[in-house]
């Protein structure tokens, strides 16, 4: 058993921690920090409600803090840091976890604040410092990316000799009821899905207008979604470390009236990351407009619907011959909910978050450095992930409509 300490308070930080706690031989207790303490505090009193578990301390903390985070971790002695906060954080967090010695894991990558661009190469920097530590550094071990890495991985372990195309699929069918709201942070969520697209095509990278390639795709007991095609910080890894791929794309469903409002937002400046003065306070637009919008945290009582994501992949299998693959999960809001009192955006990131840290735990993810998930055995993490929510299917030679 181990103890380990959460960083983030929001609505997958909820999830992990719910999640930790119904697995208290392995997780024996844990830490839960955030900012604002208040959040913790009524997370942690949610789980002992709803589970009896009250192994749970709080506290506040300041992740761009370095020498107070240190000495929070110092002070706690966890195994390891599940980081859920923000993207921003991320090397600031890195390196407390290297001066405290303990092990790191995340579910997004690094994105400067002032420039709305995310890629690997920052934390991949961290390689020889944590292999001299002798301490690992897991990135990106949420759903997409991580279970989606995990998934191709699989796909290249067990069914291909070479995979050739890979299609990651995401398609959200929840109903909010809200009039626009995103599914987790608005401020990184906006940033994502208004830069440019971008795909992996025979070696290159192809730049796209945002939103300029649809297709309807048919989702598992969902039907036809508009479907996306946008940048997705997976793909990077994943082409790296499976070279036979031809080509690589992310898409991802937005509806009509979704995309009416992100226009409106972007036609008028909110979207905005550079400053702007108002009565004499310089603001961030869309610091400001992330004020206003709804919680994502917030958005789980009374979510109907679920998502669907997996990857659809063509190559050779292991004969040489022409193969197709399909691997997906699909998660309901409602059950998502019932469990965590969270909705299921931030319940597929949470699970692989937690499963992530006890395949750590258990010594079935080893090694030192830095690491994406698809460079570890998927088999282990697999087995588990059904039992801790979320059930995955996979079906070999089926049309695969990219």
């Amino acid at each position: 058993m181990s103890r380990v300490m959460i960083i983030g308070a929001g609505g997958v930080g909820r999830v992990v921690a719910y999640k930790c706690a119904e697995y208290p031989e392995v997780f024996s207790e844990f830490m839960l920090a955030s900012r604002t303490q208040r959040k913790c505090d009524e997370i942690a009193a949610d789980i002992k409600a709803d589970l009896g578990y009250d192994k749970i301390t709080t506290a506040a903390v300041d992740a761009e803090d370095v020498p107070a985070l240190t000495k929070l971790i110092r002070d706690y002695d966890p195994f390891m840091v599940i980081h859920v906060a923000l993207p921003y954080q991320d090397l600031t967090i890195m390196d407390a976890c290297l001066e405290a010695g303990v092990h790191y894991l995340d579910t997004a990558n690094y994105e400067p604040k002032d420039e709305a661009r995310f890629e690997y190469s920052h934390q991949w920097a961290y390689q020889e410092k944590f292999k001299s530590a002798g301490l690992t550094a897991v990135l990106g071990c949420g759903f997409d990316p991580g279970v989606t890495s995990i998934f191709t991985a699989r796909a290249a372990s067990h069914f291909f000799d070479e995979m050739h195309y890979l299609d990651i699929v995401d398609a959200n069918a929840g109903d909010h009821g809200k009039a626009f709201a995103t599914n987790f942070n608005p401020e990184i969520n906006i940033r994502e899905i208004t830069q440019p697209g971008k795909y992996y095509e025979d070696g290159e990278w192809v730049e796209i207008e945002p939103f300029s390639i649809r297709k309807d795709l048919t989702y598992p007991d969902i039907g036809p979604k508009p479907s996306y095609v946008l940048y997705h910080e997976e793909l990077e890894s994943l082409v790296k470390h499976f070279p036979t791929l031809k080509r690589a794309r992310f898409w991802m469903t937005f509806g009509d009236e979704y995309l009416t409002h992100l226009r409106v937002i972007q036609n008028i400046g909110m979207a905005s990351i550079e400053p702007v003065v108002h009565k004499g306070v310089e603001i961030i637009p869309l610091e400001f407009l992330k004020t206003v919008l709804p919680d994502p945290g917030g958005l789980g009582e009374g979510y109907s619907g679920q998502t669907s994501i997996g990857c659809r992949i063509r190559g050779l299998d292991k004969e040489g011959k022409e193969q197709t693959y399909y691997i997906w999960n699909n998660c309901s809001h409602e059950q998502a909910y019932k469990e965590t009192r969270a909705q299921g955006v931030s319940y597929t990131t949470g699970v692989p978050a937690m499963t992530g840290a006890m395949m750590l735990i258990q010594g079935k993810w080893e090694g030192t450095g830095v690491f994406n998930v698809e460079q570890f055995n998927p088999d282990p993490f697999l087995e588990v992930l059904g039992k801790h929510g979320l059930e995955w299917h996979e079906r070999v030679g089926v049309e695969l409509e990219v």
